[in-house]
């Protein structure tokens, strides 16, 4: 397996990511839904990784640049068919290493709070991620969690 930053322009992630939203669609009311489309991965200030495996994608992740020090964690994501087999563990990894390269001293994210994001937020407390209030314009909301870290 490798991980690449990805342009985002081939049609494989496209599918990929729209599966992404069409499921946090399904689990979560649409005003708290916080991941990015296509269009907001491509924005200025985000890098955007593909993990593959030969030429299968099987895992993504992103930084999104919120100002000189502090970044977040967006569009986490295993296949379905490869969940468990450690790519999460190795993308957040590569993330949180290449986020100290480019020069940040904090790394956050929101994710979901219900039960099918259980396995997510034990990730993320694995790597060293604490409960925080909401961060860069985010408001409490019953359906998300918010995590933080210092690099």
């Amino acid at each position: 397996m490798k991980i690449v930053v990805d342009d985002l322009s081939s049609p494989e992630i496209a599918t990929f990511l729209d599966e992404h939203v069409q499921q946090m669609r399904s689990i979560t009311p649409l005003e708290s839904k916080h991941a990015l489309d296509l269009d907001g991965l491509r924005e200025p200030g985000v890098t955007f990784w593909s993990v593959m495996d030969g030429d299968t994608i099987v895992g993504c992740g992103a930084i999104k640049r919120l100002d000189s020090g502090h970044a977040e964690v967006k569009s986490m994501r295993t296949s379905r068919a490869r969940r468990q087999s450690g790519i999460a563990s190795l993308l957040l990894e590569h993330i949180i290493a290449e986020a100290r390269r480019m020069g940040f001293t904090r790394l956050s994210l929101e994710t979901g709070s219900a039960a099918f994001f259980l396995p997510a937020r034990r990730l993320y407390e694995k790597f060293g991620f604490a409960y925080c209030e909401p961060f860069a314009g985010y408001r409490p909301d019953p359906h998300s969690a918010f995590m933080t870290r210092t690099l």
